[in-house]
């Protein structure tokens, strides 16, 4: 990726954010990203406060350079009661957010009425709130006609009720309902099954157990162009495989002409390509393709999340490896799904493309230069606090540097896929 503006901002122009934010995506009924949860790390669930929660959150989106995340993608976002009556609400676009609404502590279920205005104000201001299962409750009825969504959590729902908790919520509300903690494919069609469309949690990125699977045509013609272009081959050679895969050529061009790739003109032929950027820079391109695989029913999501995790190591590599380093982190961060989107043990699915020594052992071992920056990419988009705060010790990464990083990136894959 080249080093201009548009790719790259100096520590000292970034907005400067203390603590780090980690997310989660949320995916639709036919497993693409529908947005993204934001949510404080830095401090327990039992401890968020306006300050630390809510206008650390809002002020973490000013991060970001453009407005595609929140223009194609719906944010949620954790609040306290005492966060909802902050002025940093009057700054928001409300188009751009859910305001996820937490039940009363008992000792203040008398004060559900006095909350109501508060509510109903945020409501009418184009806020769409989300609240949990205890929303379908007798005591919170009056809440009830303002939940734009339902949060519901398989962890804590036994499998043989989670039928009728859907039927119920279907019955009393027009809401949307979200299940979370969402870890099997069989979880996943009982959901469907019942109508549900929002799902969160990492299913979606574990993959199949097929037997005897094999690399599918168009996945087999990308390996094959990602092998040449990393062995130097000629021009000549390149253009037979797309010869053969028309679709494969028009994605790869689509790319190289996207938003925040720095080309100034259009790239209209593969050799013209090649003259331009050269076969360096080409690799990464040729990377991102698998994650458009077409003829298989992997999950739109599992390729927007490869996408993402490519680009944020590779802006975390530019604040501490080298230039090369960060080319291979790219990779790393895009094909620490392969395994997902071939079908197949991560280890067979590294043996069909030939990768550097070092991008290899950050896939299979995480190690290397690469492993840790893999490490806390993942943690990233998840509550694994710990790994998280060593990966980023160990890296000399600030809060700031990482949740520019981490918005730029979701940023740049929204860029990308429009």
């Amino acid at each position: 990726m080249p080093d201009t503006p548009a790719t790259r901002t100096s520590v000292e122009m970034r907005p400067t954010v203390d603590r780090a934010f980690a997310r989660q995506a949320i995916l639709d009924h036919t497993r693409a990203v529908f947005g993204y949860e934001l949510f404080d790390r830095a401090t327990p669930s039992s401890q968020h406060t306006a300050s630390s929660d809510a206008q650390l959150l809002f002020n973490a989106l000013s991060l970001a350079e453009n407005d595609a995340l929140a223009a194609n993608k719906t944010i949620f976002i954790n609040c306290t009661h005492d966060s909802l009556a902050g002025g940093h609400l009057d700054l928001v676009d409300p188009r751009r957010v859910v305001l996820e609404i937490p039940p009363l502590p008992i000792s203040q279920i008398d004060q559900i009425g006095n909350r109501l205005p508060n509510l109903e104000s945020l409501k009418r201001r184009g806020f769409r709130l989300a609240f949990d299962y205890s929303i379908l409750t007798r005591s919170y009825e009056s809440w009830l006609p303002l939940a734009s969504f339902i949060k519901f959590d398989l962890s804590i729902l036994k499998p043989e009720a989670i039928g009728s908790f859907v039927k119920l919520a279907q019955a009393k509300s027009q809401a949307q309902l979200v299940a979370e903690k969402v870890e099997t494919h069989k979880q996943y069609e009982q959901l469907t099954a019942l109508d549900v469309e929002l799902f969160q949690g990492y299913w979606f990125a574990a993959p199949a157990d097929v037997q005897g699977h094999r690399i599918r045509p168009s996945q087999a013609n990308i390996i094959q162009l990602i092998d040449l272009v990393r062995k130097q081959a000629s021009t000549d050679a390149l253009e037979e495989v797309l010869k053969r895969d028309p679709k494969l050529s028009f994605n790869l061009l689509r790319f190289i002409n996207s938003a925040g790739f720095g080309v100034r003109s259009e790239v209209t032929s593969f050799r013209h390509a090649v003259m331009l950027l050269g076969l360096n820079r080409l690799f990464k391109w040729a990377v991102l393709l698998m994650t458009t695989s077409s003829d298989t029913d992997m999950p739109s999501a599992i390729g927007t999340t490869a996408v993402v995790r490519g680009r944020l190591m590779e802006l975390l590599a530019t604040e501490v490896l080298s230039p090369e380093d960060c080319d291979n982190a790219f990779v790393v961060g895009v094909f620490s799904l392969l395994d997902a989107m071939l079908g197949m043990r991560m280890q067979d699915a590294l043996a069909a493309v030939n990768l550097p020594a070092v991008v290899n052992e950050a896939l299979l071992t995480r190690t290397g230069p690469l492993g840790p920056l893999l490490e806390l990419t993942q943690a990233c988009e998840s509550n694994d606090d710990a790994t998280f705060a060593r990966t980023a010790a160990a890296l000399g990464l600030s809060s700031n540097q990482i949740n520019w990083a981490h918005l730029q990136a979701l940023s740049w894959a929204e860029n990308l896929s429009a």
